[in-house]
């Protein structure tokens, strides 16, 4: 129990702190390692650890990346810029078109990636117009993160969770969607009122065309292969098969030479999320009695408000990932596990927005943001994220059944 305890905790240590101090070793490596000491202490067998990782999550993660290459490569992303600063006739059409684009992405592609496609293309087309930067890319981060909360392949935490519940996915953006959507406009309305001078000083411009290199023919084809994709997971195809297959077509081309797709996919997201899924499987073998399930029920964790602050916390301190493979274990036992499942899946997504390391998201605006010379301070991105954070998480309390 002790050893399995102590890598369990180092492990999640590194995972919150981004990396090992003195050592270049980051959260993927720390993943793995934790994974091999859980068989080598004899917490897992090694069959027991094959066994442990999800090759659902997995696949299809694998699979959305891969289209998601495809339509970046294809120059879909953009396009979508460009088309939103074409709509745009002063700031305030800028933002809500920013909001509604990144939540509308994000919610059908993985948000981390929509953040990384987004982000120099708002930098720039902002520097363009001479306009302050710093809203509209919290609005990319922030959108980002409320729109994924709508379906199951929003985002790396609700691929989990939709694997672990067998939950619909129709079911899951049928419950979700209207959370997501009373969240993007709650943003909205966060931003324009504490950017005031950016929004409301009635400023109109022309957006110029940014330069955008279209290859026609395969994003024809990535855009068709989204389209059935989507279509297949509202038919309740499962998700990770759909995901999976559509990939892999995508990747039979004349023109596109699969290196350049597979430089586009986050190996080491795939690594992680392997290696948690062992370190916690460790774990809980060693700890989780009976009698430490049951402490879910003692903690009301049944009811959405008790679970929802729970989650958020911990989403904070660890990350949303590992939260929810830390509440894995005490939800599966609830009485309402569907509800507890979508709870954790709301709370741990928009909690996301509290802070700077809220979530993976927010981390990417705001690296990509500095390499354009566009500092986000934590106290600016605290401004919005808070009160954000509380107005949206209580939205999809109220909305879940409190």
């Amino acid at each position: 129990m002790i050893p399995a305890l102590l890598i369990f905790v180092a492990t999640y240590a590194v995972v919150a702190i981004g990396r090992l101090p003195g050592l270049r070793l980051d959260r993927a490596g720390a993943a793995i390692i934790g994974a091999s000491l859980m068989v080598g202490v004899g917490a897992l067998s090694l069959e027991e650890a094959y066994r442990a990782v999800d090759l659902n999550t997995l696949v299809l993660l694998l699979g959305m990346m891969i289209l998601v290459a495809n339509l970046k490569l294809a120059g879909f992303f953009a396009l979508a810029a460009d088309a939103t600063a074409r709509a745009a006739r002063g700031p305030l059409g800028l933002l809500a078109g920013i909001v509604a684009v990144a939540g509308v992405l994000s919610a059908f592609l993985v948000n981390d990636t929509v953040c990384l496609m987004l982000t120099p293309l708002v930098a720039e087309l902002a520097r363009t117009l001479r306009r302050n930067p710093v809203p509209y890319l919290l609005a990319v981060a922030m959108s980002s993160n409320i729109g994924s909360a709508a379906t199951i392949t929003g985002n790396p935490q609700n691929i989990m969770i939709g694997s672990f519940s067998g939950i619909s996915y129709a079911r899951f953006a049928a419950t979700l969607t209207p959370v997501a959507a009373i969240g993007l406009a709650i943003l909205l309305v966060l931003i324009v009122l504490l950017f005031r001078r950016e929004f409301l000083g009635g400023a109109r411009f022309e957006a110029p065309a940014l330069l955008v290199r279209v290859h026609r023919a395969l994003l024809l084809k990535s855009l068709a292969a989204a389209a059935a994709m989507v279509a297949f997971f509202f038919a309740g195809v499962a998700p990770a098969k759909v995901a999976i297959i559509g990939g892999a077509l995508l990747l039979l081309t004349r023109r596109l030479k699969p290196e350049r797709v597979y430089r586009e996919i986050d190996w080491a997201l795939l690594l992680l999320f392997a290696g948690l899924f062992v370190v916690v499987a460790g774990v809980e073998k060693a700890l989780l009695t009976p009698e430490a399930l049951a402490l879910a029920d003692r903690l009301a964790l049944d009811r959405p408000a008790v679970l929802a602050p729970v989650a958020a916390l911990l989403s904070n301190l660890v990350s949303n990932v590992p939260t929810v493979l830390v509440l894995k274990p005490f939800v599966a036992v609830l009485a309402h596990p569907e509800r507890a499942w979508l709870v954790l899946a709301m709370a741990s997504t928009l909690a996301g927005n509290l802070t700077i390391v809220g979530s993976v998201a927010n981390l990417i605006v705001v690296e990509r943001a500095r390499r354009s010379r566009i500092e986000i301070g934590f106290w600016t991105y605290l401004k919005v994220g808070l009160p954000l954070t509380l107005l949206t998480v209580a939205v999809g309390v109220w909305w879940l059944g409190g």
